[in-house]
């Protein structure tokens, strides 16, 4: 398992910081980990899960 950083989310998903946070709390994009007091992460695997999901749809519409 891979644990991403804001900056490599970042290069991942070109969403403002702002943007993620309103998607994690809409229940619409992987919620990060609290890894310490002032360190966040995402799960890669999950990130890449919800990119794919969002290829697959761009296909059937």
């Amino acid at each position: 398992m891979r644990i991403l950083s804001k900056r490599q989310l970042k290069e991942l998903v070109l969403y403002s910081p702002q943007h993620i946070a309103r998607l994690e709390k809409a229940g619409k994009f992987p919620r990060r980990i609290i890894l310490g007091p002032n360190r966040v992460g995402w799960v890669e695997d999950e990130v890449l899960d919800w990119l794919q999901k969002r290829l697959d749809s761009r296909d059937t519409t």
